[in-house]
């Protein structure tokens, strides 16, 4: 087993931009918009010969103002508690501001050790802001620039000590960062030695996350009545009667004529990523209002990618006429 690290922050902190490294591609979406990231994102990650797994975390939120952000907050409550250790970032450039405060309190309660981390050190403008911290009571700060590298031997050095405080046991590479450790070949995790895997696609609002959450039996991921609520693709382990599985869920794609949002463009990306790399594709359909033109394009996408397609009918509890509705999809 690997240790367990949650990255943890106030919103635009540069909570992904720091997974983004550790694990050493550009897997959380990353943007100035605050709350970008809203499920907590797992991933293998590296920080010299250490090895753990990172876990990206949505922005806290001292007063959460929706029932999304109240799941957010959730969400980065459950990470933080299932820690090993977790980092608490904050800008150093800005400095400790109100909203900093009540989750320095949060950590301080954590069972997990937790690592006061200074990000945006990259000018001496961040100096004052990084003495600020001391207030927290929450230990020295490790500055570091996730953008740029900058400080990544100090990180090291710090989840290393705390893991040897905790006395964590685990695999040598991680306990040790001294000693060779064999590099993993990166394409059996993805080729036909690792998890199958499999990714849940389809328009938004037609009950992606819900079919995650039940197959895996967990609210792993936040759901909702609003359009858009996931926007990362989101990677969980899964096993079924044996079979190990890597299930994806992914953000709702709509015609590209009504995406025009940043954020929305990074996502519809992520999701066209995880197609291109399953092995098998689910595409989930709304059975109240199906098939529509938008569904077509995905199926095709799909199969224009070479990938074997599942076709999943949701909600067919609210159809009355089935054998109709059946055949309007055989049809087309």
């Amino acid at each position: 087993m690997r240790p367990v690290i949650a990255i943890v922050g106030r919103p635009n902190v540069g909570k992904s931009t720091l997974f983004n490294r550790l694990i050493g591609r550009r897997s959380a979406l990353v943007d100035p918009t605050p709350g970008v990231t809203r499920d907590r994102r797992e991933g293998d990650a590296r920080l010299g010969r250490l090895r753990f797994i990172a876990v990206d975390t949505a922005g806290l939120e001292e007063t959460p103002d929706s029932d999304v952000e109240s799941e957010m907050q959730a969400q980065t409550r459950r990470a933080i508690e299932e820690a090993d250790i977790a980092l608490l970032l904050f800008d150093a450039r800005a400095g400790i501001t109100p909203l900093d405060r009540p989750f320095a309190d949060l950590m301080r309660r954590s069972r997990a050790p937790v690592i006061l981390v200074a990000n945006k050190c990259e000018a001496r403008a961040a100096d004052a802001g990084r003495l600020e911290a001391y207030e927290l009571g929450l230990g020295e700060p490790i500055a570091i620039a996730s953008e740029h590298g900058i400080g990544m031997p100090d990180l090291e050095d710090a989840i290393v000590e705390a893991l040897e405080k905790t006395g964590w046991q685990g695999e040598p590479e991680a306990q040790n960062p001294g000693k060779d450790a064999p590099e993993e070949d990166e394409e059996d995790e993805e080729g036909a030695g690792g998890p199958l895997q499999l990714a849940i696609v389809g328009r938004p609002n037609v009950g992606k996350s819900t079919l995650v959450n039940a197959l895996i039996g967990d609210e792993r991921v936040i759901t909702g009545p609003q359009p858009g609520i996931t926007r990362d693709a989101i990677s969980i382990e899964w096993e079924w009667n044996g079979l190990p599985i890597k299930l994806i869920d992914t953000a709702g794609m709509r015609r590209k004529a009504r995406v025009n949002e940043k954020v929305e463009k990074l996502s519809v990306g992520d999701t066209l990523e995880a197609i291109r790399f399953a092995h098998v594709v689910v595409l989930v359909l709304d059975a109240t209002m199906m098939p529509e033109k938008q569904d077509l394009v995905i199926a095709r996408h799909i199969i224009d990618e070479g990938r074997a397609i599942v076709i999943a009918v949701n909600k067919w509890d609210a159809v009355e006429n089935r054998q109709e509705a059946l055949d309007l999809l055989y049809d087309r």
